[in-house]
């Protein structure tokens, strides 16, 4: 979908945001004169009563240029809250492209007061006209996407298309996580998801890639232990984006990657296993992040890696009681090969901190069933061993509405996975699941070094009803929180 920003455009469906309890804007005076007070009637009677995403939609008189015009609620915006009026004007415009993506209108154009504003208009529209459609081949009109263009109109247009080529950024970045997160199983294996990550390369950023023997040359058999039962080889992606002319350490971000989870010899049931296809959700938040980092030319060094492997069950494959040894030299007894992200994040966390010198370090897996129990599909889990950084996080969590919720790591939890084979293993039993993978991979974390671990198991996709801004299956959560982060906090 086109994104514009103009004074005033000729658009079939024109749309004005309307507060709960609120009046008529005064940016749709105009009009609702030369409707004969149309746009009051529907605000006045009925049961309009401007609740979030709440339309009324107003057929015009022929001698108006616009064929509809729709009132859509905002909800309650709370004073104290700067982010509520940006997430509510965000909501509405999302709920706008979804009721009238397909209705056979080409364009759209809704009222704004502020640049500010007009980017949270923008942000919502782009995010809901998001679709994932590349393997349908029968298509009803009606199923089919007609609006092409919104128009965002304010006066300050010129800000709102500056502010707009910023924001913008994080989104393609969440739309090319989106593509990652659906794609088939079939079609994205680590070496074609390799592939992708070396189409970055055309936005500036340095694309290495490790195969089997490179990762094998240095020790790193706990991410290859996971992979050995598939016949798809495991790859390490290394994206590197140097937005500064100095030499800073880089911020550091890290994503398991695995392509497909049958579970391993520790067999998943059945039922649902397809959704195995997102298990690389936090391998695509970090290249996301990286696309959106250079399509802005962000002033930062930064650097994703993602271990990307295939957890498959064969005659080859690791089994429970397997003891592996990390890159790190720590030793793994395998209790479950089902609890695999971990392994692979082990030794990823080893290389970026062997290779590169961390200015902060996030990793984002969709590690742990037990993270949904807790917080659903709301927040992502956030475990971290620096109390600045997990307020930097949460923060940008909540202005971007991709939400993270801190959960406790301690001595008593990391107990729980002592081994009396290993140096450690890799579950800790039922209770506290989430905590003792985190503990798991706070292991692996060098000392000195700011740290956080973002369980997003319950965020990255999401079956049934959800947010207007969120219309696939896959979510693409990460690229926007880590962008206003990273903006927020370590941009020179």
């Amino acid at each position: 979908m086109k994104i514009q920003f103009l004074p005033e455009a000729n658009a079939q469906i024109v749309a004005f945001l309307i507060e709960e309890d609120g009046e008529l804007p005064a940016t749709a005076k105009d009009l609702n004169e030369n409707c004969g007070g149309l746009l009051t009637e529907a605000l006045t009677t009925g049961r309009f009563k401007g609740s979030a995403g709440q339309q009324v939609s107003v057929v015009l008189p022929k001698s108006v240029s616009s064929s509809r015009a729709v009132l859509v609620g905002l909800g309650k915006i709370k004073d104290d809250d700067a982010n509520s009026q940006s997430h509510a004007t965000e909501s509405a415009a999302g709920h706008l492209v979804k009721a009238y993506s397909c209705s056979g209108f080409e364009s759209m154009a809704i009222h704004v007061d502020t640049p500010e504003l007009a980017v949270s208009a923008a942000s919502g529209a782009k995010l809901a006209a998001y679709e994932y459609i590349e393997w349908f081949t029968k298509k009803k009109p009606e199923e089919q996407q007609s609006l092409a263009e919104t128009s965002i109109i304010l006066d300050d247009h010129p800000e709102a298309e500056k502010a707009w080529a910023v924001a913008s950024a994080a989104i393609e970045g969440t739309y090319l996580s989106r593509d990652l997160v659906n794609a088939p199983p079939n079609v994205l294996f680590p070496a074609s998801f390799a592939e992708r990550i070396k189409s970055l390369e055309s936005l500036g950023v340095e694309v290495e890639i490790l195969d089997e023997q490179e990762m094998s040359e240095l020790g790193m058999a706990s991410l290859l232990g996971v992979g050995q039962g598939s016949v798809k080889e495991s790859q390490l992606g290394i994206m590197k984006w140097n937005g500064t002319d100095s030499d800073s350490d880089p911020v550091m971000l890290v994503g398991k990657g695995v392509c497909f989870d049958t579970g391993g010899i520790s067999l998943k049931p059945g039922e649902k296993m397809e959704e195995m296809r997102g298990d690389m959700g936090g391998a695509a938040a970090v290249t996301g992040t990286i696309k959106a980092l250079a399509l802005r030319k962000a002033k930062v060094n930064a650097v994703g890696i993602v271990g990307l492997v295939e957890n498959m069950p064969d005659g080859n494959a690791i089994r429970p009681g397997d003891i592996l040894v990390s890159a790190s030299g720590q030793t793994i007894e395998v209790q479950n090969t089902d609890a695999e992200g971990r392994l692979v994040l082990a030794d990823a966390l080893w290389y970026a901190q062997e290779y590169f010198k961390p200015r902060v370090m996030i990793d984002l897996a969709t590690l742990t069933g037990a993270i949904l129990i807790s917080l659903g599909h709301s927040y992502a889990g956030m475990f971290c061993n620096d109390d600045s950084l997990a307020d930097e996080l949460f923060q940008s969590g909540m202005a971007t509405d991709e939400k993270v919720w801190r959960l406790p790591l301690g001595e008593e939890y990391d107990k729980l996975i002592k081994s009396q084979f290993a140096d450690m293993k890799n579950i800790g039993g039922r209770p506290a699941g989430s905590i003792t993978a985190a503990q798991f991979l706070q292991r692996f974390v060098r000392e000195g070094v700011r740290w956080a671990h973002l369980d997003i198991a319950g965020v990255a996709w999401v079956d049934g009803d959800k947010s207007p801004t969120d219309p696939s299956w896959g979510s693409g959560f990460g690229p926007r929180l880590l962008d206003r982060w990273i903006a927020n906090h370590y941009e020179d």
